[in-house]
């Protein structure tokens, strides 16, 4: 008779495999939390330990809160040659080279976002965009974010963020911190280039589509990361 293999509360089956999970346990903490809030991290052919940060690579996955010293201590502790049961190299700088895949990940989702046609930038368009005076205001889209620059000048971001307050009616700040308008800083000018195929880019909006919401969410999981688990966090990731 075929034997039945027992669960193994560590690692997933796959990333095509329990679709329905929305928590995981973290192999440092060893709380469950919501899959938002965990990195995926599996083995490659070579046995190296790489991150997933899109969960969509093959091979049985271990689960770590998304935070760069949780991941870090995972390297420390040796947690994930406990976790995978098996000899795996690790390298010493992944919290690092995680990081570099999540902001990867957040320019690629602002390019698609871009493309879609979901994105003004400038910040003569994001102001238009904020008080609806222009054609592509928001009368017909609405904004879901404002986006500035990492390292942007602190002038132009103030007179955008009293457009915001007014436009949104609520109060909101430096990084991701309401659910209906939030204001992400995570990237850097340069970053923002780079998705947005310009240059020198300070300010852009972000209207409604599924692409905004893909960068919604890998943006907040970039913002989550470098500033552990704290309930209001800066985009730029700055203790």
């Amino acid at each position: 008779p075929r034997m039945l293999a027992l669960p193994d509360p560590d690692l997933d089956n796959g990333p095509r495999t329990d679709k329905s999970a929305t928590v995981r346990m973290c192999a440092v903490s060893r709380e469950q939390r919501p899959i938002a809030e965990l990195i995926r991290f599996v083995v490659s052919p070579a046995g190296e330990v790489v991150p997933d940060v899109k969960r969509k690579l093959p091979g049985r996955g271990l689960w770590v809160s998304a935070s760069r010293e949780t991941v870090a201590e995972a390297v420390r502790r040796h947690h994930f040659s406990r976790g995978f049961k098996r000899d795996v190299r690790v390298a010493p700088a992944l919290a690092a080279d995680t990081e570099k895949l999540l902001v990867q990940s957040a320019v690629e989702a602002l390019a698609m976002a871009a493309k879609a046609g979901q994105v003004v930038s400038g910040f003569a368009k994001v102001e238009g965009a904020l008080t609806a005076r222009s054609a592509r205001a928001a009368s017909r889209t609405s904004i879901q974010a404002l986006i500035h620059a990492a390292d942007g000048a602190s002038d132009g971001i103030r007179k955008l963020d009293a457009l915001a307050r007014q436009n949104a009616g609520q109060s909101v700040g430096n990084g991701v911190e309401t659910a209906e308008f939030p204001i992400i800083t995570a990237l850097t000018s340069a970053e923002l280039d780079l998705a947005l195929g310009r240059s020198n880019v300070i300010h852009a909006a972000l209207l409604a589509g599924p692409a905004s919401k893909t960068f919604l969410s890998r943006s907040q999981i970039l913002v989550r990361y470098r500033m552990a688990d704290a309930d209001k966090t800066a985009g730029t990731g700055a203790r």
